[in-house]
């Protein structure tokens, strides 16, 4: 019965959320909190009552997940008592071939078949050296240590050896680690473990580290590529050895070998021109079917507008590009998406964020085209119902063309002129700037096309302006002259807007 506990009870360190909570609910325990909460409540269930049905349920969530019978070694090792497996340097060569997999303990429950990575991009798989072939803890430890080893045949190492260098220190031609979940159903992006380092050949490589995030609050995010050990490996048929540091949390990973060939964003932007281009008629006929009159809706489109700046790099599109399976008719630039994938390689639209694989990508001929037609300074069209398109000019357009032309667009009000309205200014030396005023104004507006109103003169001054009595004349000599003000200008001048 001992054996048994123990065994349930690695069994249930394996477990997924989703089993944790459909073994405690059937139970009749709570399924609520987090995974640590939820593998801590079902541990003490197990130690509690361990019961006939309480292991049946254990057993059969555990091959619900892990379908083959023998896949429960590991569960059957009781926690913290290692297994004896010889050493790769002191064991024989026959004992090797029949506990060893390429130096990792072999598991029948895990045959290398059933793992499949997904296809890269960027990578053509030549060769596979090692099958995908998952990594065993060797004891209770959170931080493992798995070997393996694989050699190269004599025309594999030449390959290597005469490819080009796409840069300084990397090969055209690469030997690649390439990790992921051991799950068989589906294909397994790359995805790895905690704490990991890689050395080969008694030599740290290079794993890719962390991209730092620019939102607070968000975690910074690692890529998982596979990773080039080309520089490290013994370029002959001498034997490569590969030993992988892990954390052992529960999850299951597998490794693989591969001969690859890397292309660069300039060799997949050749293949995308050469295979994976719409035509113009083609792209015509979509947009009218998503402009076509739906005579159940209520709202009818008869436009639909596109930016032609890229939504990456904020700047005018180069090569329109876009995904098949998106609904949307904007494109981005193609050139900078793949440059941007092949350092940070997300694979997301910009415009819509779904997945967006190469081999969904298209070039849009339509696009193609009308950026051709149209100047740099056309920054947006308009699709039409019937498939054309018309440029739209954005205001600042609009006001820079509007600066170009000499003409006004509203009627000049000169009030410089005091000869226009009959009257005469107040002061001499006011008149005669005002003359001056109008001289220089006339010649300006060609042809005196202003209307003049003069407000320095009220209705008695005019009077007088116009040749008063003599005895006001006298009155006005002997009173004192009016304060100026602070400003060189009568208090009575108004000036009208």
């Amino acid at each position: 019965m001992a054996a048994e506990l123990v065994e349930a009870m690695n069994m249930v360190k394996n477990f997924r959320v989703s089993d944790l909570q459909t073994l405690l609910a059937s139970m009749g325990r709570s399924k609520s909190g987090l995974k640590q909460d939820l593998v801590g409540r079902a541990l003490r269930l197990v130690q509690t009552e361990c019961s006939p049905e309480l292991l049946k349920n254990v057993r059969q969530l555990y091959e619900s997940r892990f379908p083959k019978a023998s896949g429960w070694l590991a569960a059957r090792r009781p926690e913290g008592v290692s297994v004896a497996y010889s050493s790769l340097s002191s064991s024989p060569t026959g004992t090797q071939g029949a506990d060893y997999l390429n130096g990792i303990p072999k598991l029948s429950s895990t045959p290398a078949a059933e793992v499949k990575l997904v296809s890269l991009p960027f990578y053509q798989t030549l060769e596979k050296l090692l099958l995908p072939t998952e990594l065993i803890a060797q004891n209770s430890e959170k931080l493992q240590d798995s070997q393996c080893v694989f050699e190269l045949t004599q025309s594999q190492a030449d390959q290597v050896r005469n490819s080009t260098e796409l840069r300084p220190g990397m090969k055209a031609i690469q030997v690649v680690l390439r990790i992921c979940y051991t799950d068989s159903i589906g294909v397994q992006e790359d995805q790895y473990p905690p704490n990991i380092a890689v050395k080969v050949n008694q030599s740290y490589c290079h794993v890719p580290g962390y991209y730092p995030s620019n939102k607070p609050g968000v975690e910074p995010r690692r890529p998982c590529r596979p990773v080039n050990i080309t520089p490290w490996l013994h370029l002959s048929t001498a034997t490569n050895r590969v030993t992988v540091t892990w954390g052992n949390f529960g999850k299951r990973y597998s490794v693989a070998v591969d001969l690859v060939r890397v292309f660069t964003s300039a060799e997949l932007f050749g293949q995308l021109k050469h295979c994976s281009v719409e035509s113009a008629e083609r792209c015509r006929e979509r947009i009218q079917d998503k402009l076509r009159f739906d005579p159940e809706s209520e709202i009818a489109t008869t436009g639909l507008r596109v930016s032609l700046i890229c939504p990456l790099v904020k700047m005018r599109i180069g090569v329109p590009c876009r995904v098949i399976t998106c609904a949307h008719l904007q494109c981005f630039d193609a050139i900078f998406f793949l440059q941007m994938n092949e350092k940070k390689p997300t694979w997301t639209c910009p415009v819509c964020d779904k997945q967006a694989p190469f081999e969904l990508l298209t070039i849009d001929g339509l696009a193609s085209e009308i950026l051709k037609e149209t100047h740099e300074d056309i920054e947006e069209i308009e699709y039409l119902t019937d498939g054309s398109w018309r440029p739209i000019r954005d205001e600042k357009e609009k006001e820079r063309e509007r600066e170009r032309s000499n003409t006004p667009d509203y009627p000049v009000l000169d009030i410089c002129v005091p000869e226009v309205n009959g009257h005469s200014p107040a002061h001499s030396s006011t008149s005669q700037t005002g003359k001056s005023g109008a001289g220089s104004t006339a010649g300006g507006a060609g042809g005196g096309g202003g209307v003049v109103v003069d407000l320095t003169l009220d209705s008695e001054e005019e009077g007088g302006g116009a040749g008063g009595d003599s005895d006001d004349t006298e009155d006005s000599q002997d009173s004192p002259a009016p304060k100026r003000g602070r400003y060189d200008y009568d208090k009575d001048l108004v000036t009208a807007y």
